[in-house]
């Protein structure tokens, strides 16, 4: 969270442009245009542990789905011009509704500002979201290219957490400071929140209470701390991490920070106590490792990650345990699956992933039975 998803849907952008997917196993359906085969996929056979895929979104860039407490609702961010936000919205939908192909979901961050980071509060009537509103209603401008072509992350310091209710009426500034405050989840027990801040000089993570109150620092290492969710007896968190060791990668880190970026290549899964003991690090895998989630047991993680890959753009949700090891592929997608989220209840997973584009760039919602 932050979530890379501006960062990637520009890998996905530039590589569409130039070889449309072709994919790794015979999908379930395909429609042929022309000379070449659309990618209409919805689940590859070696997904044993989906069943059911449906898709929720078609079109647009949809992300960082999550289930309401009682499981009946979701809230997502999107980008999608035809539903009139040209960069990311927080809207939120109705699960007994079925899927978004023909209605627009009700929006909750009013278009003021980009946003991100969007979270259920305890009782299903309000969300907390992310939001540059306080600096401006349009949305602020995206990083100039890079003249080394590398890709990085803005750390808009204008991101203030909100909380909103159902008709995205505003009821609260939950979290505001100088600088980056986003990136924030609940705890399953709705006692507490966590997030990222670069309020101490570094980008951290720090937890609450549900309101705002007793903001406390949990980790104090150099890099960029982000998308951090809690265990589901709330004891623990689970972040992916971008923490520079060489000389080199210090400085490269330290001078992207000061212009408001990060470059987000390189990730691992990291694990801690809420109070930020018992820091360990999960996955050491190299290239990006991100989106962790905590499986239904408590005693694995779901994520992201781009590891097995050879074009650097090729994201599949893997399994592991809270030691790294027995590690299990998830997802088969050729191109990108990632945001992983567990219901409440177990039962379900949703995701984002490119599977079903027929040839085009968007990052949809999909939602599936868990089968463990």
């Amino acid at each position: 969270m932050k979530k890379t998803v501006y960062f990637f849907a520009g890998i996905l952008l530039l590589t569409f442009g130039l070889n449309a997917c072709k994919n790794a196993t015979k999908p379930q359906h395909e429609k042929v245009t022309g000379t070449t085969t659309a990618d209409t996929t919805i689940h590859y056979p070696q997904e044993k542990h989906l069943a059911n895929i449906k898709q929720l979104t078609f079109g647009g860039s949809n992300a960082e789905a999550y289930f309401s407490f009682n499981d009946k609702m979701i809230v997502f961010q999107a980008k999608n011009k035809a539903w009139g936000s040209h960069c990311d919205q927080i809207y939120y939908w109705h699960l007994a509704d079925g899927s978004m192909k023909d209605t627009i979901p009700p929006i909750l961050s009013n278009g003021l500002g980009r946003t991100t980071c969007s979270y259920f509060l305890p009782g299903d009537t309000s969300v907390l979201y992310a939001s540059t509103r306080s600096g401006g209603d349009a949305c602020p401008p995206v990083p100039k290219k890079r003249s080394d072509g590398k890709y990085v992350w803005p750390i808009y310091e204008d991101f203030d957490i909100y909380v909103a209710n159902l008709k995205g009426q505003l009821i609260d500034t939950l979290i505001k400071h100088p600088g980056y405050d986003a990136e924030a989840t609940v705890s399953p027990q709705g006692d507490k929140i966590v997030f990222t801040s670069d309020r101490s000089g570094d980008l951290e993570l720090y937890t609450c209470n549900i309101d705002g109150s007793n903001v406390h620092q949990v980790t104090h290492q150099l890099g960029y701390d982000g998308g951090a969710f809690f265990s589901p007896d709330g004891k623990m968190l689970v972040f992916r991490s971008s923490r520079p060791k060489t000389p080199e990668a210090i400085k490269t880190y330290k001078n992207l920070l000061k212009q408001h970026l990060v470059m987000p290549t390189k990730m691992e899964i990291y694990t801690c106590n809420v109070d930020g003991s018992n820091l360990k690090q999960v996955t050491h895998l190299g290239k990006a490792n991100w989106a962790p989630f905590f499986a239904p047991d408590g005693k694995h993680i779901i994520f992201s990650s781009n590891h097995a890959g050879t074009r650097g753009f090729d994201f599949n949700l893997y399994m592991c345990d809270l030691n790294g090891k027995h590690l299990e592929r998830i997802t088969y997608d050729n191109t990108f699956d990632a945001f992983p989220m567990f219901s409440f209840n177990g039962k379900k997973l949703i995701f984002a992933s490119s599977r079903n584009n027929r040839n085009q760039h968007g990052i949809n919602l999909f939602i599936a039975d868990w089968k463990p």
